[in-house]
């Protein structure tokens, strides 16, 4: 039935959003971060014998020096890619994460800012600006996290240890080509700690089948401060993914009482059919047949429900998980001057709605508990402010949310 109801379990390398800034946190996975290098013999050695493979598959003598001439072995690296905590959070905290006041906020600004740009690229490519600037503002926050690892040595560390030796290496030789092409420089050439790169988090091998110079500079330079190419790109891949301008990813739907299904994307309808079953959007209407569409409920079938169509699918070829895929499209409604969700998300396993934990948060705040914008999402920050307050009055700290906890506070 698509994503579990009461959890989505994320991997971190796997999504853009990890919850642990601010009240429940915006932090993209090109965060930033500062790894340094440390010696090591056995990846020196491994690091000769690949240069060796290297330039038998076309790699110039002077790009393999110019790429390796600072190459460090990281092992803060091999930490991250050991330790890929999953993190469970309910999709009613991943939306309000994704689609944050803070996150819009920025994307509305994101969009006055570089609207030309963006659109000159919906014109050229078919994908509406706001998919794009979703897209962007879930990968790196709109630019402001788009990591700052150098990708050659984070890619050799990674094909060294070998644990995903054969893809890192694939990714390895591909950023080689990418800088024997002239696209950047090894010291431009920055991404997050698993190599993904950019504006909007491109791996190696993506970025040479869907990346374009959209300036006309010559380079494909999604690195650059001025997003252009990145955008472009993004519009690009979407484009060859097959989106359908004109059409929305999904639209929120009111299941009707007793609806007992299918849900899932692979029970697909026509919007008419689904109408004929009582299922109509939230205004009472019949949804318009933009084609075969499939129902998720993805917080049980007394939650929210969202019809999706062909470009829904199409936002998982850039990540296969569907909560990103929610996340982005709802970011773009939202950017698109959409409302908020509508239907009602469960309680947590507080028991307590997002308007309450809002309000802890806001409360917390007043009393001088930082705990950041309030978004409804219990990260870190949030736990430690409640656990500094009860401290302060003599409770149980616990670090946990609860009625009581927000009566105590009123």
């Amino acid at each position: 039935m698509g994503i579990s109801r009461r959890t989505v379990t994320i991997g971190l390398s796997a999504l853009a959003l990890t919850a642990c800034s601010g009240g429940g946190g915006s932090v993209s996975r090109a965060s930033p971060t500062k790894v340094k290098a440390v010696p090591n013999p056995a990846f020196d050695a491994w690091v000769a014998s690949f240069k060796g493979r290297a330039a038998a598959n076309g790699i110039s003598q002077s790009t393999i020096d110019r790429a390796f001439r600072n190459v460090g072995y990281l092992p803060d690296v091999i930490q991250k890619d050991r330790n890929q905590t999953e993190f469970t959070r309910t999709l009613e905290d991943y939306i309000a994460i994704a689609a944050s006041d803070e996150r819009i906020r920025m994307g509305k600004s994101a969009l006055s800012k570089h609207n030309g740009t963006l659109s000159a690229i919906e014109s050229r490519y078919g994908v509406e600006k706001q998919v794009v600037t979703a897209v962007w503002g879930l990968e790196s926050k709109y630019g402001t996290r788009r990591g700052d690892i150098p990708v050659i040595s984070s890619l050799s560390t990674l094909a060294f240890d070998g644990r995903r030796g054969a893809f890192m290496e694939k990714q390895l030789m591909a950023a080689l080509r990418i800088l024997q092409r002239g696209d950047t420089t090894p010291e431009n050439m920055l991404g997050s700690w698993a190599g993904a790169m950019g504006h909007t988090q491109f791996i190696p091998t993506s970025f040479e089948a869907y990346a374009v110079d959209f300036t006309g500079d010559g380079r494909r330079d999604i690195w650059s401060d001025n997003p252009a190419d990145s955008l472009a790109s993004t519009a690009a891949y979407l484009q060859r993914s097959g989106w359908k301008r004109g059409q929305p990813w999904g639209v929120e739907v009111r299941l009707p009482a007793g609806f007992s299904g299918p849900t899932g994307r692979g029970s697909k309808r026509s919007p008419d059919a689904w109408a004929a079953s009582g299922v109509l959007d939230m205004k009472g209407n019949r949804v318009p047949n933009h084609g075969s569409a499939a129902i998720l409920a993805p917080d049980g079938l007394s939650g929210p429900a969202f019809m999706v169509f062909n470009n829904f699918n199409v936002i998982l070829r850039y990540n296969n998980a569907e909560s990103y895929g929610i996340g982005v499209g709802h970011l773009s409604d939202r950017l698109d001057g959409k409302p908020p969700i509508q239907g009602n998300f469960a309680p947590d396993r507080y028991g307590m709605s997002i308007d309450d934990r809002k309000e802890l948060q806001r409360r917390l705040n007043a009393k001088g508990y930082d705990v950041g914008e309030p978004d409804g999402v219990i990260g870190s920050k949030t736990e430690a402010a409640i656990s500094d307050y009860q401290r302060s009055k003599g409770m149980a700290v616990t670090g946990q949310p609860s009625q009581a906890l927000l009566n105590s506070l009123r």
